[in-house]
């Protein structure tokens, strides 16, 4: 279990602190919805997860099989929907891993991603289609 502890900061700000590390980060409302765009927003840090735990699961296959992933980037692209009510509608998440590896390592790569704990928690509204660029 893990706590969050997040205060409001006024002006539409969060600061948010990891209660095993303390480290701390700061969220803000985007202009688009009253903020001042300043840090990544709430729903900005719904992607961030998404894409970071692909990537970290997606690792820790890779080290099981002796893969080479570093150099991997991953894209997250959110689009807003506003009806009925303003949430995220669609992560566009695009994977890129250099050099050259087997079908199985290209499959057992993409399992891992699309198993991760985050996109298995995301609402079935959320549309999130996922692109693999392999070498």
């Amino acid at each position: 279990m893990v706590k969050i502890h997040v205060e409001y900061q006024g002006g539409l700000r969060c600061e948010s602190r990891h209660g095993p590390s303390s480290r701390t980060l700061v969220s803000d409302a985007p202009v688009d919805n009253c903020g001042k765009g300043e840090s990544f927003s709430p729903t900005d840090l719904v992607a961030t997860a998404l894409g970071s735990c692909m990537l970290t699961i997606m690792g820790i296959v890779a080290d099981k099989r002796g893969i080479a992933l570093e150099g991997a980037v991953l894209d997250v692209t959110k689009s807003m929907v506003a009806d009925p009510a303003r949430r995220i509608g669609k992560l566009d998440v695009c994977v890129s891993v250099p050099g050259e590896l087997d079908a199985n390592a290209k499959q057992a790569l993409e399992k891992a991603a699309l198993s991760c704990p985050v996109f298995m928690s995301l609402s079935d509204k959320i549309e999130i289609p996922v692109a693999f660029s392999w070498g």
